[in-house]
């Protein structure tokens, strides 16, 4: 009965959709009719352009060495002086050693303070040793790291174990995919992205794991974000020329532009059924931006026009020009909703 009542609707979007239109040139058919269209599913579009952005360019491995930073917890033995170890951190932890705080020192009994953040363990066992030189005379000292917390890693979205995680060494955006145990089967790894402060990287990660494309297996850097959507809340945004302008949610058997511009309802005059522009994402780091003839769609010469997860469809109240001009005009709206858009989006358009 469910799929009944979607069919039903849709043909009535359609219908309402085609009343509207009169004014674009629809004229109906009488029945029996047979109309050839082209066999293309891209015959009603005008104008086609493939667009991309720069791929992230693998830097060169980090040092092997880890980066002592503050909240780490530092081991400190000091061979024969107990009085200059350190006691358990302290709450329900049962490990000993001293935290560094937030200023990147540690304190030390009787020595004191003792700045250790950006040294690698070697360097600030060195370091630490030649402060207890003022106590001792030839101080035998042995550094290691007790517990790592300076450098975080987020994953968040559908991995089988979301959370933080903190590196203990130098990482790849694929190892870091695997310390959340995988992905599970509702994961959009197209929509996949890498935040890295407040932008988006330019990172394939679909590529990456479908294809083995080592481009994209950029080094990871602490407070970095992979996010991975999912595919179950997939949806495409209608704006222009419409009453209920924003997103539209994807059937399971796919929607078509003629139903996600019913929709989204029309406005009763105003509009350019002949360049309708859809911006297109295939990945972060590739789309497609079209022009369809929308008009052609309803004389029935061309079939309808199925649409992608994430497409912008954006409706002009008249003819704009090139698509500098309409990204120009709704970028303001691209703006406000930048959050739940495609990364590519985000990446070309909204990054600057």
């Amino acid at each position: 009965m469910k799929s009944i009542r979607i069919s039903l609707c849709s043909k009535m979007l359609f219908f309402s959709l085609s009343l509207l239109s009169g004014c674009a040139g629809y004229v109906d058919l009488p029945a029996g009719t047979v109309q050839p269209i082209s066999g293309w599913l891209d015959s009603a579009v005008v104008e086609k352009q493939e667009v991309s952005v720069d791929e992230c360019l693998i830097a060169p491995p980090p040092p092997a060495d880890y980066v002592i930073g503050p909240n780490d917890v530092l081991y400190i033995n000091i061979e024969g002086r107990p009085e200059f170890m350190v006691a358990p951190t302290g709450g329900n932890s049962k490990i000993q050693g001293s935290r560094v705080d937030g200023n990147g020192t540690i304190q030390l009994p009787i020595a004191g303070p003792v700045h250790v953040a950006s040294l690698s363990v070697s360097e600030a066992q060195a370091k630490i040793k030649e402060t207890l030189r003022t106590y001792l005379k030839d101080p035998w000292v042995v550094v290691e790291i007790a517990e790592y917390k300076s450098h975080p890693l987020y994953l968040l979205g559908q991995f089988r174990a979301p959370g933080t995680v903190y590196m203990d060494r130098p990482l790849s955006l694929s190892q870091g995919i695997a310390l959340g145990n995988g992905f599970d089967i509702t994961a959009d790894l197209r929509g996949a992205r890498v935040n890295r402060g407040n932008k988006i990287l330019p990172v394939d990660v679909y590529d990456l794991l479908v294809n083995g494309c080592s481009q994209n297996n950029i080094w990871l850097q602490a407070g970095d974000t992979i996010f991975i959507p999912d595919n179950r809340n997939q949806q495409v945004f209608v704006f222009g020329a419409v009453k209920k302008p924003g997103p539209i949610v994807m059937l399971q058997s796919g929607l078509n532009l003629a139903q996600a511009i019913g929709s989204a309802e029309l406005r009763d005059t105003g509009y350019d059924f002949k360049h309708i522009r859809i911006i297109r994402s295939f990945s972060p780091t590739r789309g497609e931006l079209l022009v369809v003839d929308f008009d052609k769609i309803l004389r029935g010469e061309a079939i309808p026009l199925p649409l992608m997860a994430g497409d912008i469809i954006y409706v002009p109240r008249s003819n704009i020009g090139s698509w500098n001009d309409a990204i120009a005009e709704i970028l303001p709206t691209l703006q406000a909703i930048s959050a739940v858009l495609q990364p590519f989006v985000n990446i070309k358009y909204l990054s600057k």
